[in-house]
Order: C-alpha cells, then structure tokens, then sequence
C-alpha cells in the first residue's frame, strides 16, 4: 500500500509498506517538491500494488503537498490568458475546439502540432495498408443482367 510522507528537507515521498519475514518494511518510490505527472507515472510504475492516480493525488493533499495541474489544465490555463489579452484563434481552430468542449472531437485535432516526419511515417503505413489489401478479379461473365443504359 502506497501512502506519502514529508521529508526534513521539503520534499515528499511516496512510500510503499510491504511485510517481509523480518516485520514490515517500506520502500520509497518517488521523491517529489510538488505532486506532478512524471512522480505519479513513477509510482504507478514501480509500485507493486500501484494506486489509482486519484488516490496518490488525495494522499499527496493528505499529506500536505501540492499538486501540479496536468497538462490539459496547464494548457486551458494559458489559453484562457491569451484570449484574455485579445489574442485570436483562426477559425478552423476555433471551430475545433468549440466541437472538442461540446464533447464532439475531430480526429483531425490529433494531428495538429505533429511534425512533417511523423505525417509522413502515417502516410506510408496507410499506402502500406493500402498495398496490402488483396485485390479480387472481377470475372468476365457476370450472373447478373447487364444494365443498359441506352433505353
């Protein structure tokens, strides 16, 4: 069972108690200033009973530490800034956020901010996928009337 502990020095650990022959013993896990993604994907890691990261967040809190905004939060926050300061998105991007809050994500979104290699790497897996795909010879007599389109 995991459970965060306060060090002399400011820091926090994550521990984790396990009973052995010789009594119960405790292993660190992280060491962290303030709860963020990296120390909780850390734990989750090398725990042997990991925690649900809400559960590392409620001990951290528990324990007095704080807590890092994840990405996503850290993200909005500065976005919500900049349109504060009168700073635009153009329309396509604006469009697909709108959608992205109305719970109506784009698949397209995935791929913005990607570089030209990794579009490239996905367009020659898909001609790839494409080259795979067996195909069937149509046969020269068909059981089917043929369609003239002359009446």
């Amino acid at each position: 069972m995991a459970f965060v502990t306060a060090s002399r020095n400011g820091a926090f650990e994550v521990r984790e108690s396990r009973a052995t022959a010789d009594g119960p013993r405790s292993r660190t896990l992280a060491t962290f200033r303030e709860l963020d993604e990296a120390a909780i994907k850390k734990v989750i890691e090398r725990a042997e009973k990991p925690p649900t990261r809400e559960a590392l967040i409620e001990a951290a809190l528990r324990a007095g530490a704080t807590v890092a905004a994840s990405p996503v939060e850290a993200a909005a926050r500065d976005l919500l800034r900049s349109l504060a300061r009168g700073e635009c998105l153009s329309p396509s991007r604006r469009r697909l956020l709108l959608d992205a809050l109305n719970g109506e994500s784009k698949q397209a979104a995935e791929w913005l901010g990607t570089s030209l290699a990794e579009r490239g790497d996905a367009l020659r897996d898909l001609l790839g996928l494409g080259d795979a795909v067996p195909i069937r010879r149509r046969p020269d007599e068909s059981s089917f009337p043929r369609i003239d389109s002359t009446r």
